[in-house]
């Protein structure tokens, strides 16, 4: 019976991957299709005509998702993770359902800041149960693995254009926030919350300390003095540049540099980086697993890496005028994201105690959306003004400076804080 048990608990962990990848899928397929559905949807509602108008629906998901954030994270370190899920899963679904109802530019653009509050609730919760689910030499893979789907949910919705050809944008959107909410309903049956375990060292007094629940200010406060942890927020951020900027801008910087209309430009774009960064998170998480085992700074190597190949990258795609070179940069690009982007919360844990990191990711989450928020705007502006291709060449810089301090300041003592 122990040794059934044993398996047991050696297999759900990576069961709580595989529920949580699909939503990840879901999570950005909803928020990505509207990228490529711009033409298809301008047809019915003129104002998306407009790329200054484009980038104000686009941004005012991030600035709703950014600044809601925070408090996502806090809520997921006090309460369910699982019924957060579960219900950010569902009202999100719902708003993707209700999008293709919409008949005008203010309907959408209310519908997409509801989705931001929503979907703000998914990540810090998701990535906080994982982080708890694989304490042990496999967390950078088990997150990257679960970051997967999201990349998989960008190159789903890449096709958001290509199904509205075929029937039509209305009923893509239905379709896509039915399945949600249907899988909503399997998670309340399958995912269970992870709650501390303790062993056979641990005081009464140890238990107690690591199950009480910190006040929220005093969260916060422990969080903002950690020096390192803002070096973490920094690096966040910049690399949040070019991570939103492709997703939101990608699809267009291709058509117009390529000159291939949208239902080609978007599938290749998203393909091409949701591939790319899987390949990357296949190479990091293993790669950091082992690294760290060496070095504690293995995980900081193993994401400055990835922050290293995405600079040629977003230079090349900014001045590429051919399909191999688009190609080629975004396969960079996405293999160095991938890189990066597995190694975020592993990277937390080595400097932010367990009860905090939902709270600590939702920081991250809430400046990094903003920084993308504003980028967005900004290359809105930029493509309307035929200087799109510009404006991520000079995102390379960017990553350059968080490289230098991420390298220079981050100098890990253990590899799970308590």
């Amino acid at each position: 019976m122990d040794a059934v048990k044993k398996r047991q608990g050696n297999i759900y962990p990576w069961v709580v991957v595989a529920l949580l990848w699909v939503v990840a899928l879901l999570n950005y397929m909803d928020r990505q299709m509207l990228s490529t559905m711009k033409d298809a949807m301008a047809i019915d509602i003129a104002e998306l005509e407009s790329a200054a108008n484009f980038g104000r629906l686009m941004a005012i998901f991030l600035w709703i998702y950014g600044l809601v954030s925070p408090f996502a994270g806090a809520v997921a370190d006090r309460f369910s993770r699982k019924w957060l899920i579960i219900g950010s899963l569902c009202v999100w679904s719902a708003v993707t359902l209700l999008m293709g109802w919409s008949t005008s530019f203010t309907q959408i653009y209310w519908l997409r800041a509801l989705m931001g509050v929503s979907e703000a609730l998914y990540i810090p919760a998701s990535l906080s149960l994982i982080a708890d689910y694989h304490t042990g030499k496999a967390r950078s893979f088990a997150v990257g693995v679960h970051m997967t789907g999201l990349y998989m949910g960008q190159a789903v919705g890449g096709f958001g254009a290509t199904i509205a050809a075929m029937f039509s944008w209305q009923e893509t959107f239905h379709w896509f926030g039915v399945i949600g909410i249907a899988y909503a309903v399997v998670l309340a049956f399958l995912l269970k919350d992870k709650r501390y375990e303790p062993s056979v060292a641990d005081t009464g007094t140890k238990v107690q300390d690591r199950q009480a629940k910190i006040p929220v200010l005093k969260g916060f406060a422990m969080i903002f003095s950690n020096i390192a942890f803002w070096v973490v927020l920094f690096y966040f951020a910049s690399s949040s540049l070019p991570g939103w900027a492709t997703k939101n801008w990608l699809p267009t910087l291709f058509s117009e540099s390529l000159g291939i209309s949208m239902s080609s430009a978007g599938p290749i774009s998203t393909i091409t980086i949701a591939v790319s960064s899987f390949i990357g998170v296949m190479i990091g998480g293993p790669m950091s697993d082992s690294w760290v085992k060496r070095n504690l700074r293995g995980r900081i190597w193993t994401s400055a890496i990835g922050l290293g190949l995405m600079i040629p990258a977003l230079v090349l795609l900014g001045i590429g005028h051919s399909m191999a070179a688009a190609v080629a940069a975004g396969l960079c690009f996405g293999i160095g994201y991938g890189m990066f982007d597995t190694n975020n919360m592993p990277i937390l844990c080595q400097f932010v105690p367990s009860r905090l990191r939902a709270t600590a990711y939702g920081i991250m989450n809430m400046t990094g959306v903003f920084a993308g928020a504003l980028c967005t705007e900004v290359l809105g502006k930029w493509a309307d003004g035929g200087n799109l291709g510009f404006g991520f060449a000079v995102l390379a810089a960017v990553i350059a400076v968080a490289l230098v301090i991420q390298l220079t300041v981050l100098k890990p003592v253990t590899d799970n804080m308590e």
